[in-house]
């Protein structure tokens, strides 16, 4: 799908295809596009748009560089839809001098906030690094509101993790942290993986000199793209600092699951103690043999009775004394 936009100097209006052509916008979106839509845009700009398997190519060389008086650039934008639903792919931003070119075949929303922000603030938008900007700062922005969504269910993890380990825990329980701290470690990764390419892509910008197509950040520009490139370092440190919070919580789990199994074992372990003593003297008066004396005792089967109780009751009260138990 092809979603054009227009500036009419203070803000980024849709463009109608059928009204204006391509050449006119100075943000075109590249939704998933057919082949069809792919020679239309190449027919009206006169570059070469990157097929999908290009666009998943990790080498440096394939993710920056210069082709036919365009700036080509890929970074891996998340797109998260819900907490259980996130996905991450590449996006390719075609820099033009008067326009920009987005082909990407997921849906990152930040791309559609930028667009409907941008229709309601007065912003510059006369050059397709204009518009690359005003994209990477949505983006980074995105990037950090997921952060501290995480941050927030990460305190919510910590007192479930916690809470678990009490008498009135459930066990269920557990097994549901385990799945919440995967999507946890998943989502962290995406976002991760995405201020990488984020960051290398803004080294980019920010340290290349003038271009002879014009395609390098002007003085006015240069200020927002290191204070975006600022962001991004330090979001990759808030990430990092949760993936470790991650791990902590990895491991909190697994240390309350060994210890709720030592708990049963514990208890199974005094229960077997408590009646090695009774089943000791039933044994004893259990034997068939001809000549034994308790066995013409009127009161004998009483007395094993009783003492089968007390010696059961002997174990139990050591180990309540000793607060084993």
């Amino acid at each position: 799908m092809i979603t054009a936009f227009a500036s009419n100097g203070d803000r980024l209006l849709p463009l109608k295809l059928s009204d204006r052509p391509l050449a006119e916008a100075v943000w075109i979106d590249l939704d998933r596009p057919t082949e069809a839509e792919e020679d239309a845009v190449e027919a009206a700009l006169g570059i070469d748009i990157p097929t999908r398997e290009d666009m998943q190519e990790i080498e440096v060389s394939s993710r920056i560089y210069h082709e036919s008086g365009a700036l080509f650039l890929t970074a891996q934008v998340v797109a998260s839809h819900d907490a259980r639903d996130t996905e991450i792919g590449p996006v390719t931003f075609v820099v033009l001098p008067k326009r920009l070119v987005t082909v990407h075949y997921h849906h990152p929303g930040s791309l559609k906030h930028f667009a409907d922000w941008a229709a309601r603030h007065d912003t510059r938008l006369d050059t397709g690094l204009d518009a690359l900007t005003g994209l990477l700062e949505a983006v980074v922005d995105r990037l950090a509101d997921i952060l501290e969504g995480e941050a927030r269910r990460h305190d919510a993890l910590s007192k479930a993790i916690f809470a678990a380990h009490r008498p009135s825990g459930k066990s269920e329980t557990l097994g549901a942290v385990l799945q919440r701290i995967g999507r946890a470690e998943d989502l962290n990764g995406k976002v991760n993986e995405s201020l990488g390419t984020l960051l290398r892509l803004l080294g980019y910008l920010t340290s290349t000199a003038d271009h002879p197509d014009g395609l390098a950040l002007s003085a006015a520009d240069k200020p927002m793209a290191l204070a975006l490139l600022q962001d991004v370092r330090s979001l990759r440190e808030v990430a990092q600092t949760q993936s470790e919070k991650v791990r902590f919580l990895l491991d909190a789990t697994l240390g309350v699951i060994n210890i709720r199994q030592s708990d049963v074992i514990k208890i199974f372990s005094v229960v077997a103690f408590v009646f090695l003593p009774p089943t000791l003297i039933a044994s004893i008066y259990g034997m068939n043999f001809d000549y034994m004396p308790e066995l013409k005792w009127p009161w004998g089967y009483p007395i094993a009775l009783g003492l089968m109780v007390v010696s059961a009751l002997v174990p139990y009260m050591v180990f309540r004394w000793k607060n084993w138990l």
